[in-house]
């Protein structure tokens, strides 16, 4: 089974005195979720950038399938909170783009590109420009394109931090959606604790100065929304505000620790 594996990873930053992450190790399997959380200044978005190969750490090692990251590939695709798609080009080009860097035929490019449309529930939209959707959509075409080129992970990066909170629940489903169908392993960072709970196979808790992993979770609830249920008969489970107040201890201990 296909690994991405962050092994007692070191980070440090020119003209800093203290290593921003020291010795954490992660590893994420084809079709897990695990969620970074921690207040900021923990490293999350550090360790996301090592594993995509935007930087190399200063100690330890990162790989996948044992094979050292030495920098970006297409085994992994980066979807960022503010997304990074050509406003010029339609939503079904913008998608379209990462099969075209391959070589795939015009005709092919399209039709995988509306397929991917469908599956964020965008099959409507495939003409308009970017600058014609909302926030939310637009975050969804990035999502598809980042699934176009069939990565076996996905990197996401606080993908919901910049959306209003009705959109950023639709989204939680929508990531579900293409988790589920894709069966990428997914390595994300976010701030928000329902968020984390809601989508993760595994929760890594990490705890500043420097950066370091204090304590992981399994909640299970995304293997019942796969399941069937939906998301929020998850969340008014009283097991769910239990563990909400689980999390929310474990991060703030952690930055007392």
């Amino acid at each position: 089974m296909p690994h991405l594996v962050l092994d007692k990873i070191s980070i440090h930053y020119d003209g800093q005195p203290a290593p921003a992450v020291e010795r954490v190790s992660i590893a994420v399997a084809k079709e897990d979720f695990v969620v970074l959380v921690g207040r900021s200044g923990c490293g999350k978005t550090s360790l996301l950038n090592v594993a995509a190969g935007l930087v190399g750490p200063a100690r330890g090692t990162a790989s996948i399938n044992g094979q050292p990251i030495t920098g970006p590939g297409s085994d992994r695709a980066v979807v960022f909170q503010n997304d990074a798609l050509f406003p010029w080009l339609t939503a079904r080009e913008n998608v379209a783009f990462a099969l075209r860097l391959r070589g795939v035929s015009p005709t092919e490019r399209a039709r995988r590109a509306d397929q991917l449309l469908d599956l964020v529930k965008l099959g409507d939209a495939g003409d308009k420009r970017i600058w014609e959707l909302s926030g939310g959509m637009r975050q969804r075409v990035g999502l598809a394109r980042a699934l176009a080129a069939e990565p076996e992970f996905l990197l996401l990066d606080e993908p919901l931090g910049a959306l209003d909170a009705l959109t950023r629940e639709r989204m939680q489903t929508t990531l579900l959606d293409l988790w589920t169908a894709s069966h990428a392993g997914v390595l994300m960072v976010t701030h928000g604790i329902e968020e984390a709970l809601v989508l993760a196979t595994r929760i890594v808790v990490l705890a500043p100065g420097p950066g370091r992993v204090v304590r992981t979770f399994e909640p299970g609830f995304s293997r019942r929304y796969a399941a069937g249920e939906p998301v929020r008969a998850i969340k008014a489970d009283p097991a769910f505000a239990a563990a909400r107040g689980e999390l929310t201890d474990a991060i703030f201990e952690g930055e007392a620790a």
